[in-house]
């Protein structure tokens, strides 16, 4: 497990584009890999977390406050990050 961890670390500082979030090693998605791809994943979840007590618990603002947090996480990704792609472990270098 150790040197699982070790590998994934080694994977995040890899990073000669300054990317905010890396793509995942297993899956779809992003992780956030330097300090202002922290910044942003705190400030969406303090924001989730208070938009959601601020509406009543109306399940309809609800709905409409996860979603549209959700497209504006999702594209601050997208910009910030490297293009996602599937994939299942350190890629290899094919010649």
């Amino acid at each position: 497990m150790r040197k699982f961890i070790q590998s994934y670390l080694e994977y995040l500082r890899d990073n000669p584009n300054n990317y905010w979030f890396k793509r995942k090693l297993y899956g779809w998605g992003w992780v956030p890999a330097k300090w202002q791809g922290w910044v942003v994943i705190l400030l969406w979840v303090v924001f989730f977390v208070f938009s959601v007590e601020m509406t009543d618990h109306e399940w309809l603002k609800n709905l409409i406050v996860i979603f549209l947090s959700l497209i504006l996480l999702l594209y601050i990704c997208y910009k910030k990050g490297e293009k996602p792609v599937w994939q299942w472990g350190k890629r290899k270098n094919i010649k």
